[in-house]
């Protein structure tokens, strides 16, 4: 149900209904969107590889789905394959170039600092890359990192943004939220890097201000229990609503919307905020400085009094509030729809099979 998962299930239907022949695959699982993208016509595969981690026969096994995924492709016969997250392209990008794909193409979807935490040594995503023709990025922060950290050359990476669907921006029926006091609503999977801690920190700190507010936290994740545990301490009024597909309808009944992240690519949570018309309040990493920039609030990550300060004085100034709002959401009208990132995609794909049959 992350953004990325999102982003894939708007790019293939909106390649569909532009003519282009979609399969979608997945490494290990059929995936949140499977049934949804079937029901437009897009074949998923699901690779069938399993966690190293879970035992002796997991090399074997995986070798097998990785000769599966090589006949697959083959008999598929892309033009171009797309792989998206670090072990799509890991995986996909030699098994693209043994099944003698034209064009591959990789993504970046995160600053390198969340890759080296999760992944480690960054040898496989060099090797990738040496068979990757292009790389897209999601924001220019992280297009900027990737360049400083893999050694890319401008001319290998492009930047696209992700896409917002029309209805991102139509107004919707506030979801139910039982308090009297204002909702100030994050909607992020519960991780540590998403910050969450220092933000039922700000909320403890704005109820010592004479300013309590209610946080609602949209997601799924391990730190739920810790969450639960630190609110109770700092009596702090947290609804834990687990994971949610109304997330319009949340961020329509909140005050603020607010993302803590320690660090981020691109925020859909954030883009969605803006379409909504949202005063959003933020920590200034990777792709949110480009969206909030003079159409937000921005903070210092892992700081919780910038938080209060930044929350407390949206919640004071209506007007300011109202002001920001609608800056993010004209920006998001002229610059995150869903049709532009599709027509940007498709460009990228034919001006690389033009290079490739030039060649």
């Amino acid at each position: 149900m992350g953004g990325t998962e999102k982003q894939i299930f708007l790019l293939a239907t909106g390649l569909a209904r532009s003519g282009v022949k979609v399969d979608v695959v997945t490494l290990n699982s059929d995936g949140p969107y499977r049934d949804a993208l079937e029901l437009e016509g897009i074949p998923v595969h699901n690779a069938g590889f399993i966690g190293l981690s879970t035992g002796p026969l997991a090399l074997p096994r995986n070798l097998l789905a990785a000769a599966r995924l090589v006949r697959l492709v083959r008999r598929l016969r892309p033009d171009v394959l797309h792989a998206f997250l670090y072990h799509a392209y890991v995986v996909g990008a030699p098994i693209a170039w043994l099944a003698r794909v034209p064009v591959i193409v990789a993504g970046r979807r995160s600053l390198s600092v969340f890759k080296r935490i999760r992944y480690g040594s960054h040898v496989l995503e060099r090797v990738a890359t040496r068979l990757t023709r292009h790389v897209v990025a999601n924001a220019v922060a992280v297009a900027e990192d990737a360049r400083r950290t893999e050694g890319l050359t401008p001319e290998k990476i492009s930047v696209i943004y992700n896409g917002l669907p029309g209805s991102a921006f139509l107004p919707v029926v506030p979801a139910s939220i039982v308090t009297d006091l204002p909702v100030v609503c994050c909607v992020a999977s519960l991780r540590e890097h998403k910050g969450h801690r220092f933000l039922v920190e700000a909320m403890a700190l704005l109820a010592d201000r004479g300013t309590p507010c209610t946080l609602v936290l949209a997601g799924e994740g391990p730190e739920h229990d810790v969450l639960a545990r630190q609110a109770a301490s700092l009596r702090v009024d947290l609804r834990l609503l687990g994971l949610r597909r109304d997330v319009e309808a949340l961020m329509g009944r909140a005050s603020v919307v607010v993302l803590a992240s320690l660090h981020e690519g691109m925020s859909n949570a954030v883009m969605e905020a803006m379409a909504a018309g949202k005063p959003i309040v933020a920590t200034a990493v990777g792709g949110t400085r480009e969206l909030l920039s003079g159409r937000g609030l921005l903070v210092p990550p892992q700081d919780p009094l910038a938080l209060a300060d930044s929350l407390e004085r949206l919640l004071r100034d209506p007007g300011l509030g109202v002001s920001l709002g609608g800056a993010a959401r004209a920006w998001a009208l002229g610059n995150l729809g869903v049709d532009s990132m599709i027509d940007r995609h498709l460009t990228l794909y034919r001006h690389l099979l033009e290079e490739r049959c030039a060649r």
